[in-house]
């Protein structure tokens, strides 16, 4: 028996009956808990760099950055994984969470921006070292196009709907390694199409404020449609839940609805998020340019306002 909630063959486990407490039980996936790892290592390493020669880094973007890892284990490294596999409601959960919550987070924590700063310099001018390949990466075309919205909203829509509605979802969820694909899935998805969006690290796109909020605006509800049709169906749409163990107690058609419910509400909670950092940056944005002008004013002692006096003397002379 593996942690993934299947068998030898494939056929899930039995489990008891889900409690909150058995779903926070450590089980870790060990894809999942390798990459966490790594991911916090790697952070860590970026910090520890820059703090070693003098450079400050946010203690809030740690913060958000750590919180996004911790929020993957959670739903990937506990019993969560294990009744995911088994109940579509807590399989939503999961799906939710890795795919509109934890890209949120970790975006927060400009893990490219603290990359681009931490890692060193080629040391010749020519050569291409880690610092070179990542921003050549930046800047290639591929990164044009799996960041634009033409590509990130049309794929946003279809993991959901291309997935749980075809064949695919049932192939997928058949072996480990199609688990697991469909979950690193699910967090690249949600990174690529938050990240021009959140505007926290560099990227090819950087469209203005009230244009990314009608980007976010424009793919939320489908996830809302997503959870109504899950809730409206008259009987089980995936195939894979429905025959969920005994044991568990639970009728599929009643889990499925469940799915559905915490797909519609949880379409409102990154909306909220992202829409408090927009205006948060959008804010210090303002802010910004204010200074600049103040400080610019200053250094040409404030030639615009000696101008506009100038010409109001000429007025007052031509008048006279």
């Amino acid at each position: 028996m593996d942690h993934s909630g299947h068998g030898m063959h494939g056929m899930p486990m039995d489990l008891p009956p889900f409690t909150l407490g058995r779903g926070l039980a450590f089980s870790p996936d060990t894809f999942f808990l390798v990459g966490c790892l790594l991911a916090l290592g790697l952070y860590a390493w970026g910090v520890a760099r820059l703090r070693g020669r003098g450079d400050g880094w946010p203690v809030g973007r740690t913060v958000f950055f750590v919180v996004g890892v911790l929020s993957v284990a959670l739903v990937m490294c506990t019993g969560l994984n294990d009744y995911g596999m088994v109940m579509f409601s807590v399989h939503m959960v999961q799906h939710m969470v890795i795919s509109m919550l934890s890209p949120i987070l970790l975006l927060l924590g400009a893990p490219v921006t603290l990359a681009l700063r931490a890692l060193p310099v080629a040391s010749r001018r020519g050569d291409k070292g880690p610092r070179e390949l990542l921003l050549a990466l930046l800047h290639s075309r591929y990164m044009r196009i799996v960041t634009h919205p033409a590509f990130t909203i049309p794929l946003f829509i279809a993991s959901l709907y291309a997935l749980y509605f075809t064949p695919l979802f049932d192939f997928l969820m058949s072996s480990k390694p199609g688990h697991i694909a469909m979950m690193v899935h699910f967090l690249a998805v949600g990174l690529v199409f938050f990240w021009p969006i959140m505007g926290v690290d560099p990227g090819p796109h950087r469209p203005g404020y009230v244009m990314r909020m009608l980007e976010l605006f424009a793919g939320m509800p489908f996830h809302a449609f997503f959870g109504i049709a899950l809730m409206m169906a008259t009987e089980p749409m995936v195939k894979v839940y429905e025959n969920p163990p005994a044991s568990l107690g639970i009728d599929a058609l009643a889990d499925q609805n469940a799915a559905g419910g915490i797909a519609w509400a949880f379409s409102e909670i990154p909306s909220v998020l992202v829409l408090i950092a927009l205006v948060y940056q959008w804010y210090r944005s303002e802010q910004r340019q204010a200074v600049r002008k103040d400080r610019a004013a200053d250094r040409d002692g404030d030639k615009e306002l000696a101008a506009y006096n100038a010409y109001l003397a000429s007025l007052q002379a031509r008048g006279q």
